[in-house]
């Protein structure tokens, strides 16, 4: 996603970087929700940064938005959100030459072009690529859409639910850049697909005094029918502008399933003149209400129970200073280490960068 705000700071070169944390820092949550199978423990493996304006094969690298692991060939898929305008909609795949003595880098291997539903690569501003995820049956990815446009969202060639394609007069529907953000496969094989904030419909956006309302669908990853919708509650916006009259946000740019109901969620914040804030939620779908028969949240008199969520990660609290982080993914170092691997999309903007953060995961939720 293209954020309305760029950061301020200049840029920093990773031999630069200064962080707090340490490696091998470890972080526990040991009861989400007071549910103790829930734990989770991460372990802190170091930073990677590639620098705005760096080329590959004449294209430039940048736009990080999404992020999975290929276990067939120990690679990363990281799609790019530029909309066929610095180069053809694409994804690439990674090198990540990580273990468990720290993030060493990150290099491009290859990237592959997306291509319409005629086979011929997206015209420019026809696509805002915005996550990626290998299914049992493929790769499946998906693009906000461009609310102003009228252009609707989706994810491969799944059913769109009522409600969401964009309105003229923005009555129901995406809000422009803040649509679908976040994609995640479960083991059974079930999609879930999120909005950064709240459906026209559904309420306003996140303000510094009160939370958003995104709706995730869960399709069957088979038919590409929707099989369900929940509540997630974005939260408040947590940081002031220290910008006279600059602008803020708060939204949920990934999600990554841990299994049939248990996802984690980052929530990422700007404030300018601030920067970043990055929290890693943990979310648990199994009381939530099936909302989908529900045309509108804001004006629903039913009884609604939400996602249940749990604070897992301040990355500002432990001492990094994160980018603008909308890539998230699961995946294995070259000792076989269990990591959590994360990405920042920098807008290519030289006042952002291209980030990388590697956590080993030394414990998960339990079934």
């Amino acid at each position: 996603m293209t954020k309305r705000f760029l950061a301020a700071a200049a840029f920093v070169l990773l031999s630069s970087t200064v962080s707090a944390t340490d490696i091998g820092a470890t972080f526990e949550t040991a009861c989400p929700f007071g549910d103790c199978a829930a734990g989770i423990s991460l372990s802190y493996l170091g930073e990677f940064v590639i620098p705005t304006g760096h080329m590959e094969n004449g294209v430039e690298i940048g736009g990080i938005s999404g992020l999975d692991f290929d276990s067939a060939t120990g690679h990363y898929l990281a799609i790019s959100d530029d909309r066929s305008e610095r180069g053809p909609a694409r994804f690439y795949e990674l090198n990540v030459d990580v273990d468990v003595s720290g993030l060493k880098g990150v290099s491009v291997v290859k990237q592959v072009t997306l291509k319409d539903k005629n086979g011929a690569p997206f015209a420019a501003r026809t696509v805002d690529p915005e996550s990626i995820r290998l299914g049992k049956d493929g790769i499946y990815w998906g693009s906000e859409g461009d609310g102003k446009a009228l252009l609707a969202p989706f994810v491969r060639e799944f059913k769109l639910p009522e409600g969401f394609a964009p309105t003229a007069d923005k009555s129901t529907g995406i809000r422009d850049n803040l649509a679908f953000e976040d994609l995640a496969v479960a083991p059974s094989g079930d999609v879930f697909v999120g909005v950064e904030a709240a459906l026209y419909q559904d309420g306003p956006n996140p303000s510094l005094t009160s939370g958003s309302l995104s709706r995730i669908v869960r399709y069957d990853g088979a038919t590409g029918e929707p099989k369900a919708e929940y509540v997630y509650p974005v939260s408040p916006i947590p940081q002031a502008a220290t910008k006279a009259n600059g602008g803020n946000d708060n939204g949920m740019s990934e999600m990554l399933a841990l299994d049939d109901h248990r996802l984690l969620a980052v929530e990422r914040s700007y404030a300018q003149g601030f920067g970043n804030s990055i929290k890693i939620m943990m979310m648990d779908l199994t009381d939530a209400t099936d909302v989908s028969a529900i045309a509108s949240l804001a004006k629903n008199d039913q009884r609604v129970v939400p996602a249940r969520k749990s604070q897992v990660l301040d990355l500002r609290a432990i001492g990094l200073v994160p980018d603008n982080i909308e890539a998230m993914s699961l995946g294995k170092a070259k000792d076989g280490t269990d990591v959590l691997i994360l990405g920042s999309d920098n807008n290519f903007s030289t006042s952002q960068k291209t980030q990388f953060y590697a956590f080993k995961i030394l414990r998960r939720p339990q079934q």
